[in-house]
């Protein structure tokens, strides 16, 4: 089973352009806000005609407007979890979902039926003379998802369904919905602007950024080596600074313009690049003998500010060699953000004392080169 979608939409403020595929399993789709992951679902859904392109999902054609085809929604069989879940706030539970069964099943008795094994599986039993007002949110969820389930979709897709929870509610509600995810056997998409929940739930993704989305990857490659800035900045990376290829024939060394430093790394990539990343966690203070004794991919940085965060202690600096232009200093291309654990900190300054300076170091590996 599998979804293509390839279209085009012009909207007030940009216009989105949207193309990936995605088979069984779950695939992210991760952008910030406003940037076309909902509107892209309600394309899918039928909900919104693109002005142009093409969707299908499992050889069926929902929309291809050089043929002029533009299935109803009724007619996709596509399951939308809304944000809001979209439940029918006057209907009881039972109700909310005999009004998403009786289209497609006539019988009254079966309607029945199903509509008891659904409540047992979703574990809504007992609360089938509630309406949504009465429930608490993830009752409200797992209400929205019975009735999705009820109507026996070829596809499921998920809108930020944790965007309105709090962090313990958010938790546990993931928690359910992973199972529910485990027991559907068709491709599921999963739209959220968070990077945690994408690491967590998803198999595979792709980052939307102002419209456009990018190739379909595996979660691991989007954490470990994204291809763009963009989709670096959406995997939780820090730190980044103009760079280009210290030589054309040499593409595991890299310049790094706002740090006035020359880096190695393992990774490459065809044709240019405009960035180096590099995760504030694998960037690392070491001692004045250790910079000496392992040189490369080690300078020295003024500390500008020592944060000491919840859980950790952040460190701002800048680099000796820093490029010091405008737009160097209002991207913030020139400061590094160094995260250690409080324990590391404490330790590293009762042995070394640091003041006003430090020595940095990190691993050829962790530089990540990008678009």
């Amino acid at each position: 089973m599998a979804l293509r979608v390839d279209i085009c939409k012009k909207l007030n403020h940009f216009t989105l352009k949207t193309q990936f595929e995605a088979s069984e399993g779950v695939t992210g789709i991760l952008g910030a806000s406003g940037c076309g992951k909902s509107m892209t679902l309600r394309c899918i859904a039928g909900i919104e005609k693109p002005d142009e392109g093409y969707i299908e999902l499992n050889g069926k054609v929902f929309y291809d407007s050089k043929n002029k085809i533009n299935l109803r929604p009724q007619e996709r069989h596509v399951g939308l979890l809304f944000q809001n879940y979209a439940l029918f706030p006057n209907m009881t539970v039972e109700q909310n979902l005999m009004a998403g069964l009786l289209s497609g099943e006539k019988d009254r008795t079966k309607a029945r039926t199903k509509v008891r094994e659904m409540l047992a599986r979703f574990e809504l039993t007992g609360f089938e003379k509630h309406r949504p007002s009465q429930l608490s949110g993830g009752q409200q969820q797992r209400v929205a998802l019975a009735r999705i389930f009820l109507s026996e979709p070829d596809i499921l897709m998920l809108d930020e369904p944790f965007s309105a929870l709090d962090e313990y509610l958010r938790w546990n509600l993931e928690q359910e919905l992973l199972e529910v995810l485990r027991q559907f056997s068709g491709p599921a998409l999963f739209v959220s602007h968070s990077r945690d929940e994408i690491y967590r739930i998803c198999d595979k993704a792709c980052v939307m950024d102002q419209g456009t989305s990018s190739p379909v990857i595996s979660v691991r490659q989007l954490f470990e080596a994204p291809e763009s800035k963009a989709a670096a900045v959406l995997s939780g990376c820090k730190n980044f600074a103009r760079a280009h290829f210290a030589e054309a024939d040499v593409k595991k060394m890299v310049y790094v313009r706002d740090w006035g430093e020359y880096l190695t790394c393992t990774e490459t990539k065809a044709g240019e690049i405009c960035y180096v990343g590099v995760r504030s966690h694998y960037i690392y203070p070491v001692s004045e003998t250790e910079a000496k004794t392992h040189p490369d991919n080690t300078f020295r940085c003024r500390i500008e500010k020592v944060i000491d965060d919840v859980f950790s202690t952040v460190i701002m600096v800048m680099p000796e060699h820093a490029e010091q232009s405008e737009e160097s200093c209002r991207n913030h291309f020139n400061r590094i953000r160094v995260e250690t654990t409080k324990e590391f900190w404490r330790t590293f300054c009762e042995k070394e004392h640091p003041q006003e300076s430090l020595w940095l170091h990190v691993d050829p590996a962790d530089v990540m080169v990008l678009r």
